[in-house]
């Protein structure tokens, strides 16, 4: 009876009281509530769309996108450079695409850099993030502050199941560099990145930090994700009833109807317009430019931008000038596709079609 009891309270808010925590329903609302002695712990839920203006593309965007740019590696169907089955077969366009995205060539965008400064001001409970190119982790977020929900490129193992040899980051980059299909130097079969496959699980990690946190999280802030890939696109759903929730993205989503998206896990409920919203705000445009409007209005945004040429400087001298970001100015341009996430499904699932 517990059990059930405690399905029901959690996965369809039963048992928990609607309270309009939101002086009103913008961004100067949600920045006052930030400000008060109500929010002490925020979880960031981000997608693709945080690292779009560091030169990383999203992977749905109808021309600019990963999935419309993959012709050259003559796929059965784009999604298939990610599908596990395809790569045990296959690992070479995987590895060739590795090359071209591989972590630490790109730099923090100020989204990255913002979720740092929630966690140097004590308000970060933890970032849950879709995103493979680990810029969380150069922006200065520490293992403990992140859930990497679609694995890292940080390790890497053997796809052997008999053996699953453990390498490092320098290892994988050395072979990857090289153009060389990494193989176990133990069984010789082809050693993958921790990055979530189509067809694989999620880490474990994800499900256990979810049962903890949602349970007293105060703030939400979901950035560059259009909440289409399941399970992580239910965790709006997760939170307690009153908590509000900030969505900054190019358009509105996870606005499904909230019984279905909560019993079936379509990660809906979100309530932008009707006359019943009372908790969900959404800023419409670039990333940057939403972190730094609320910035603006906690009275953060020197300090971000500071940050953001002081951690950028560090990089350049440390790796040589790479590219600037976008972000790096006090005024981010705009960028124009809409920001998507990096599609994973859970074992069993299908790949979505984008």
């Amino acid at each position: 009876m517990d059990f059930l009891r405690n399905f029901f309270s959690q996965t369809l808010g039963l048992g928990t009281q609607k309270e309009r925590l939101l002086d009103n329903l913008t961004l100067e609302g949600v920045a006052h509530y930030m400000l008060s002695e109500r929010c002490r712990r925020v979880i960031c839920l981000v997608g693709a769309g945080i690292s779009t203006s560091a030169g990383i593309p999203d992977f749905r965007s109808p021309s600019t996108g990963l999935y419309a740019n993959l012709q050259k590696y003559n796929l059965p169907y784009p999604e298939a450079i990610f599908e596990i089955g395809y790569f045990k077969k296959h690992p070479e366009p995987f590895f060739a695409l590795a090359k071209e995205l591989y972590p630490g060539q790109f730099k923090p965008t100020v989204c990255h850099y913002f979720i740092r400064l929630l966690k140097e001001k004590g308000l970060l409970l933890r970032c849950y993030t879709q995103n493979i190119d680990t810029l969380e982790r150069v922006a200065g977020l520490e293992p403990e502050d992140l859930v990497e929900a679609h694995g890292t490129f940080h390790t890497s193992h053997c796809v052997s199941p008999l053996c699953r040899q453990e390498y490092p980051l320098s290892w994988m980059k050395e072979k990857i560099f090289s153009e060389v299909t990494p193989k176990c130097e133990k069984c010789q079969s082809v050693v993958k990145p921790d990055i979530v496959f189509f067809g694989e699980n999620l880490p474990a990690r994800f499900f256990s930090c979810i049962q903890s946190d949602f349970l007293k999280v105060d703030l939400l802030i979901i950035m560059g994700t259009s909440l289409q890939v399941q399970p992580f696109a239910s965790l709006i759903s997760k939170a307690p009833l009153s908590t509000p929730r900030l969505l900054i993205n190019k358009e509105k989503t996870g606005q499904t109807d909230p019984f279905l998206g909560m019993m079936m896990g379509l990660g809906g409920g979100m309530d932008f317009d009707s006359k019943k919203a009372y908790r969900d705000v959404a800023w419409l445009g670039d990333c940057d430019q939403g972190c730094l409007a609320l910035a603006d209005l906690l009275g953060w945004k020197k300090e971000l931008e500071d940050l953001v040429r002081k951690e950028h400087a560090s990089i350049d001298a440390q790796s040589g000038p790479r590219s600037p970001n976008p972000t790096t100015a006090a005024a981010p341009k705009k960028s124009s596709p809409p920001p998507k996430e990096e599609a994973r499904t859970t074992e069993g699932e299908k790949p979505q079609k984008p």
